[in-house]
């Protein structure tokens, strides 16, 4: 018999893992988990990712013994790790799922297919999402991501059949690679029971005000679907939630058609499915252009932010110590959590980008680290677009203190993050600095004291911001070149009369 092997890198889960069926189906397998030290080292990473990892993994394994296998555990560089293996154990084919990663990644996977195909070893990249590898342009996209998803969900094997005799290895901890242990109390766990979990909670319970919620901190962290986190780690596939959702808006409809009543149900599924689409939608942007991880996407706009970084400003935004308490919330709350909902995380780019002038590359590597959910693919093009560099989008500047009295005017969110605050009236909530001095000692909240004054003021660094970026976008060079980032990377869908999309 040939010896199968199934990599596992971000696909950690059992059920719809299109590798692991095929090679089954092929042979005695050997399951390869690799701690890679160039990806843990890398500027992305953080303790948080590896200790989401182990979780997966130990479920995976669990999984697998159920049917009579293991996971193997090797630590070092992808081909040299295979290599070892073949010489004692030779291989016939490597599966994997394809995967739009980081600059590193990349380098890896244009190493071991070199090594692959000198050894004259198969290496089968299968779909596991809805990204099309070597795209010419966007042309019927979604048409392609609507049939991907309805493809059937794959049932893992009952059995399996390990190879014999090959050394396990074990599962590695921060101290392995000289990190610190990670102190998120208030993060999600990951592993595909509880990723299953809380797909169907969403769904069926949590789901229901999700359009009407998802904008807000206060009401994001229960009613948002908080399935990035096992989406980007695979412990689901998007084929599942993808199916799952269009089966719950089946069974909304039947509802209402039986009992006539109205819910808030239809509406939020509709948003929550759009949602799904764009997901696989940036992370197109990625595949087809992967220097997007560090060069702007609109080269027009080089050299307006790289000789003003202000070292500073961007220390006070890191922690959360900028005098506007919704940006300087979020950033604690991901700390803590390693989450925050989508319009607070544009906010905080946003800040960064227009108010401190920061550029795009440092504030995004940060937030990297800070998410629990970090996705090459979704984070890199959403960085650009809140920077105002992509060429084809709006610009969008977050007003800190507008977003508070949009979404936690009795500052019910800020408090939690900011104890600092707590004794501040909610009519000086959004901008504590509106206080008179009486007032600051009164609330036991002295600006410049107990929280800071804000690092800039909001009105002119705004205008600034704006001259430099519009006056770009008036140029004929910067018009054309918007105009071939549109062909390559502009959605291929526009409004209906409904006000939802649809494709050309």
């Amino acid at each position: 018999m040939k010896n199968q092997l199934v990599w596992f890198k971000r696909d950690l889960r059992i059920e719809d893992h299109a590798p692991l069926v095929a090679a089954a189906a092929r042979g005695p397998c050997i399951f390869l988990y690799v701690y890679e030290p160039e990806v843990i080292e890398a500027e992305d990473f953080d303790p948080v990712h590896l200790a989401v990892i182990n979780e997966s993994l130990i479920e995976l394994e669990t999984r697998l013994k159920e049917r009579g296998a293991w996971l193997t555990f090797r630590t070092g560089r992808v081909p040299e790790v295979m290599s070892e293996i073949h010489l004692t154990h030779p291989i016939a084919t490597i599966w994997s799922h394809q995967e739009t990663g980081n600059r590193v990644t990349r380098a890896r996977n244009q190493r071991l297919a070199a090594w692959a195909e000198k050894n004259g070893i198969a290496w089968e990249e299968l779909p596991g999402r809805g990204v099309f590898r070597d795209l010419t342009n966007r042309d019927g996209w979604s048409s392609r991501w609507k049939e991907r998803m309805k493809q059937p969900i794959l049932e893992a094997p009952e059995k399996l059949a390990p190879v014999q005799d090959l050394a396990r290895g074990r599962m590695c901890s921060e101290t392995d690679f000289g990190l610190f242990k990670c102190m998120r109390p208030e993060r999600l766990s990951a592993g595909e029971s509880r990723a299953h979990a809380m797909l169907t909670s969403f769904l069926e319970e949590r789901g229901e005000h999700y359009q009407s919620s998802l904008s807000s901190p206060v009401t994001a962290f229960d009613e948002c679907s908080r399935l990035s986190l096992y989406l980007a780690y695979g412990n689901l596939s998007m084929k599942q939630v993808a199916q799952a959702t269009w089966a719950r808006q089946s069974q909304v409809r039947q509802q209402k058609k039986k009992t006539g009543q109205a819910s808030a149900w239809p509406g939020s599924l509709r948003a929550f499915q759009a949602r799904l689409h764009w997901r696989d939608h940036f992370s197109q942007k990625l595949e087809d252009q992967p220097d997007l991880e560090w060069a702007n996407q609109s080269r027009a706009y080089d050299g307006i932010r790289e000789d003003a970084f202000n070292a500073e400003y961007f220390e006070t935004w890191c922690a959360g110590q900028t005098g506007y308490p919704m940006v300087d919330a979020c950033m604690r709350a991901l700390r803590k959590g390693g989450w925050i909902n989508f319009r607070m995380r544009a906010m905080l780019m946003s800040f960064a980008s227009y108010h401190l002038w920061l550029h795009w590359r440092p504030t995004a590597l940060f937030l990297a680290r800070q998410f629990i959910d970090y996705e090459p693919g979704i984070h890199y093009p959403q960085a650009q677009m809140q920077a105002g560099v992509t060429g084809i989008n709006a610009i969008r500047i977050y007003s800190p203190t507008k977003q508070v009295k949009d979404h936690d005017p009795t500052g019910v969110f800020i408090r939690k993050y900011i104890p600092e605050l707590a004794g501040v009236p909610d009519a000086f909530i959004a901008e504590p600095a509106l206080m008179s001095h009486d007032q600051q000692i009164a609330s036991s909240c002295v600006l410049g004291k107990d929280y800071p004054l804000p690092v800039v003021e909001h009105a002119p660094a705004v205008k600034r911001a704006k001259s430099i970026l519009y006056g770009i976008r008036k140029k004929e060079d910067a018009r054309e070149e918007s105009r071939q980032v549109y062909r390559k990377h502009g959605s291929r869908r526009r409004p209906n009369r409904s006000g939802s999309k649809r494709n050309e």
